[in-house]
C-alpha cells in the first residue's frame, strides 16, 4: 500500500518549516518598512497594479495559515513518489508570499503598488529548484512497511475449486450519499432553468455534469468470473471497468478506514493516482487486484475475501500467478 514512513513524512514537511521560518524572519525584519494595509491583489499584464488590500495583521495571520494548511495536507498525504510535489508547493507559495512582501516595502500608497510578471517566473523557478531537491531525498526515503511485496498477491487468498468446476461471484456496491447530491444536482437543473435569470441559467447545466456520472457511480454491481473483474453501473451496462483476467497477477484484501482512502486514493469515487486507481464509494474492505504492468485497481465491496478467492484461483489455473 505503500505507506507514508515517518522518515518520509519529516522529509516533506521540512521545506514548509523552511519556507515559514524563512517568511516569519523577513516579515519581523521588514516590519517597520511594511504599510499597515498591503496590496494583495493585482490586475493588469506586465505591470500589474494593486486592485485588492490587505490589512498587515490579517495578510500575515493568513499567510501563516495558508504555508500551515499546505504543509500538513502534503504530510499527511505525501507519497514516496510525489515528494517532489511537497517541495515544489512550498518553494512556489514561499517565494511568491516573499515577493508580495518586497513589492510592498516602503510604500506611501498601497494602491500604487505594482507586482510585475517576473514574479511568476520567480516562484516558477523556485518551485522547479524545490522540486529537484525533494526529487533527490526521494532515494533516502524507503518504502513504507505496508507496501505490498511482489510476493504478496501470490499468497492471497484461494478459493477451493475442483480442476472441472467453474464458479462466478458479484455483489454490489453503493454510496448513499453520492447518491442524494447526484440527485440533488440533477433536481437542480430544471429549477434553475426554469427561475434563475439569463444567462445564469445556463449554470443549472452543471448539474447534468455532476448529476449522470454521480447517479451512474453511486450503485455499481462487481463481477468475478472466468473474464475476470468487472465493475458496472446496476442500472446499466455503460460504462464499465474491466480488468482482463490474462492482466491479473493477484488479489487480495485491503480495510480502507477514512484515513486510508484520503491518503492512498485522494478521496472518494473513482479516482486515479501514479500507481492505482480504484473505486471507492465507502469505508470497509475492498478487492484489490494487482495488474501485470504493475498497477492497481481497487474496489470497495461487502465480501472482498471470496472475491479475491476466486479471483486468485481462476487466475492461477491460468499460470497468471
Amino acid at each position: 500500500m505503500n505507506r507514508a514512513t515517518p522518515r518520509l513524512r519529516a522529509f516533506a514537511a521540512f521545506p514548509f518549516v523552511l519556507t515559514l521560518v524563512t517568511y516569519l524572519v523577513l516579515l519581523a525584519a521588514w516590519g517597520d518598512r511594511l504599510p499597515d494595509t498591503l496590496a494583495t491583489h493585482f490586475s493588469g499584464a506586465a505591470s500589474a497594479r494593486a486592485d485588492g488590500f490587505t490589512g498587515r495583521t490579517a495578510f500575515a495571520a493568513v499567510s501563516v495559515a495558508l504555508l500551515l494548511g499546505l504543509g500538513t495536507g502534503w504530510t499527511v498525504l505525501v507519497r514516496r513518489t510525489a515528494l517532489w510535489g511537497a517541495w515544489a508547493t512550498a518553494g512556489f507559495a514561499g517565494a511568491l508570499l516573499v515577493l508580495l512582501l518586497r513589492d510592498n516595502l516602503d510604500a506611501a500608497d498601497p494602491a500604487q503598488v505594482v507586482s510585475p510578471l517576473t514574479n511568476l517566473l520567480l516562484g516558477g523557478a523556485a518551485a522547479a529548484l524545490f522540486a529537484l531537491t525533494g526529487g533527490a531525498l526521494t532515494r533516502l526515503a524507503p518504502a513504507g512497511a505496508g507496501a505490498d511485496a511482489p510476493g504478496a498477491a501470490a499468497e492471497g487468498p484461494r478459493l477451493a475449486l475442483g480442476a472441472s468446476e467453474v464458479a462466478g461471484w458479484s455483489r454490489t456496491t453503493a454510496s448513499r450519499p453520492l447518491t442524494v447530491l447526484s440527485l440533488l444536482a440533477l433536481a437542480a437543473v430544471p429549477a434553475g432553468l426554469l427561475l434563475a435569470p439569463w444567462p445564469a441559467a445556463l449554470l443549472a447545466l452543471l448539474g447534468l455534469v455532476i448529476g449522470v456520472p454521480g447517479l451512474a457511480l453511486a450503485r455499481v454491481r462487481v463481477t468475478v468470473d472466468r473474464w475476470g473483474v468487472t465493475v458496472r453501473p446496476s442500472l446499466a451496462g455503460r460504462p464499465r471497468v474491466r480488468v482482463p483476467l490474462d492482466e491479473v497477477t493477484g488479489a487480495s484484501v485491503r480495510e480502507l478506514d477514512t484515513a486510508a482512502v484520503l491518503a492512498d486514493y485522494g478521496g472518494w469515487g473513482y479516482r486515479v493516482r501514479a500507481d492505482r486507481t480504484g473505486l471507492v464509494l465507502r469505508a470497509g474492505e475492498a478487492l484489490v487486484v494487482r495488474r501485470s504492468g504493475g498497477r492497481e485497481f481497487a474496489v470497495t465491496v461487502p465480501d472482498a475475501r471470496t472475491a479475491a478467492a476466486l479471483l486468485n484461483t481462476l487466475a492461477e489455473r491460468r499460470g497468471k500467478v
